[in-house]
């Protein structure tokens, strides 16, 4: 899994002005490998349906993925009749190696893919780019398992279909619904910054990239579609189920390892209400609250399941001591991460070691309450008991959770942890600046104009 740092940060999100300019709004992306019968119907059919509904510059890029046939030729010939196709050629297979290529190298400010198969209607094309046009949304992808989705297709790709989902829920904790419809959009400016930490070059780069998206805070938008299932398909589907599953286990490992810059791109748009400072509004408290009693019940259990293993092997004075010491450090841990959203190894041995004098207060008010209740009566009965020790350990949650909030994980710039990130602004670009920093965003939106169906459209060689 790459670490290296992101190439830049992103400017704030904007509707795509329409007015004049040469370049095209949308770049289709076709990869294809030995699709010499399929290739031209396909394009012609996606040429014809851009230029009768879409009211915009468009181009169309075949992507060859190293084909032995003659698909490169027939990608050549259509280039040559249509003035918004070109063809792309690289000598390695990988449809995720054709995406990066093509999209990274692409001047378009809307990036879009789709399967030469043309199994999605076209009618949904539109839907999927325009929230990422109008400054909505980051990425748009295509559902099939969306409830208003028409999908004909086998039992067996139903079935896998679905159990891939669920495998990302439960693993990835995703929650997209569908990773692998071969029709997808996303924003330049979002592809050159998110491609760079994209490692997989074959099928499973859709959901490696939509994976570190959502986890990077980055707005992602579904389409329900209408999808037949191609029964020609050449997709190796035992394959590519299998290096889906190593993909999950390597993004699985960095993302619980914090080895993957992701907070540089955490709401990188200055746009998010949640960015803005607003007084006496604390941020996060309620999200912040519900992890901190989620923590709290695990790490009840936790302790629960360390006493009892402790207690075969000494007292219950020594059994308490370290299963509370345990679990101590492990909630300090979680909470760490889940409850205040802190990443990486940074301060990780400072947070811990505040986390046990935490605790260790904790511990000096429940037992100090014990000792208070006995010095005031010899013999109090078992529920007066369990009333004190319910009440201190009450007080002492909301007085840990007090400290862990203002203290041990208090309130920071996301910068306190990592380098600054410099913002270069593009060529030509106005720098709209953040009303409470120093700070510019470069705007990376481009100048564009519609398209009516006389129009030709000049554009630049590849």
């Amino acid at each position: 899994m790459r670490t290296d740092s992101s190439p830049g940060s992103l400017p704030a999100r904007e509707h795509l002005p329409a007015a004049g300019a040469g370049t095209p709004v949308l770049d289709v992306v076709i990869p294809v490998y030995n699709e010499e019968k399929d290739l031209r119907p396909c394009v012609l059919r996606l040429h014809e349906h851009l230029t009768r509904t879409f009211p915009y510059a468009f181009r169309i890029t075949v992507a060859d993925n190293a084909s032995t046939d003659a698909t490169p030729h027939v990608a050549a010939r259509l280039a040559a009749e249509l003035a918004e196709v070109t063809s792309f050629r690289l000598e390695q297979k990988g449809r995720g190696r054709a995406l990066g290529t093509v999209w990274s190298a692409s001047d378009a400010p809307v990036l879009a893919y789709m399967d030469v198969d043309l199994s999605t209607d076209l009618n949904a094309l539109l839907p999927l780019v325009a929230p990422l046009i109008s400054g909505h949304s980051d990425l748009a992808i295509g559902s099939r398992l969306a409830r208003s989705s028409r999908v004909v297709r086998g039992a067996k790709r139903e079935f896998i279909s679905r159990s891939y989902n669920l495998i990302l829920r439960g693993s990835l904790q995703a929650r997209f619904s569908d990773a692998q419809c071969g029709f997808k959009a996303i924003r330049r400016d979002v592809a050159r910054v998110l491609l760079p930490l994209v490692e997989d070059t074959g099928w499973f780069f859709d959901t490696e990239m939509l994976v570190l998206a959502e986890r990077a805070g980055l707005r992602i938008h579904e389409v329900p579609v209408d999808w037949v299932d191609d029964p020609d398909s050449t997709v190796h589907i035992v394959r590519t189920a299998t290096d889906d599953l190593k993909g999950v286990w390597r993004v699985g490992k960095a993302l619980a390892t914090g080895s993957l810059p992701l907070d540089r791109l955490a709401r990188p748009f200055g746009d998010d209400p949640r960015d803005r400072d607003l007084k006496d509004v604390p941020q996060g408290l309620a999200r912040q609250l519900v992890g901190f009693c989620v923590v709290g019940a695990l790490s009840t259990l936790f302790y629960l399941l360390l006493y009892s293993g402790f207690r075969h092997f000494g007292g219950s004075q020594l059994a308490n001591a370290l299963a509370l010491l345990v679990s101590a450090v492990a909630n300090t841990a979680a909470n760490r991460r889940l409850t205040f959203g802190v990443r990486g190894r940074g301060g990780a041995v400072r947070h811990q070691a505040q986390g046990l004098v935490v605790f260790g207060i904790g511990l000096a008010l429940t037992s100090g309450s014990l000792a208070a209740l006995n010095a005031a009566s010899a013999d109090p009965d078992h529920s007066t008991e369990l009333a004190v020790l319910i009440a201190a350990n009450l007080a002492a949650t909301v007085l840990r959770f007090l400290l862990f909030r203002a203290w041990v994980f208090p309130d920071a710039p996301p910068t306190a942890d990592a380098p600054p990130i410099t913002r270069t602004p593009g060529h030509g670009a106005r720098e709209p600046r953040h009303p409470d920093s120093s700070r510019t965003w470069s705007d990376a939106t481009v100048r564009l104009r519609p398209v009516r169906p006389a129009d030709t459209d000049s554009r630049d060689g590849r």
